[in-house]
């Protein structure tokens, strides 16, 4: 796969997958929930969220949504999408 962008990529905008984790981070260490909290609200293990927090992984799609609803934060400001 080439890293070569089209022009439509220039005029809407690439999502990149580091700056949505990185606000997904964001969130979850702005949030008042501890690792262990949100990962009892969410249903993963506690060392998932750790590394959502470290970059290393990132949620499946209903985990995500399950984090963004636990945080109160849209999905669409995670992802990038509003502004």
């Amino acid at each position: 796969m080439s890293n070569i962008k089209s022009p439509l990529c220039y005029y809407f905008g690439m999502i990149d997958i580091k700056d949505i984790q990185k606000r997904l981070r964001d969130e979850i260490k702005n949030s008042n929930l501890t690792q262990k909290e949100l990962a009892n609200i969410v249903g993963v293990n506690p060392s998932t969220i750790s590394k959502y927090l470290r970059l290393d992984k990132f949620p499946a799609i209903d985990t995500f949504a399950n984090i963004c609803q636990a945080l109160d934060v849209s999905a669409d400001e995670i992802l990038g999408l509003k502004k």
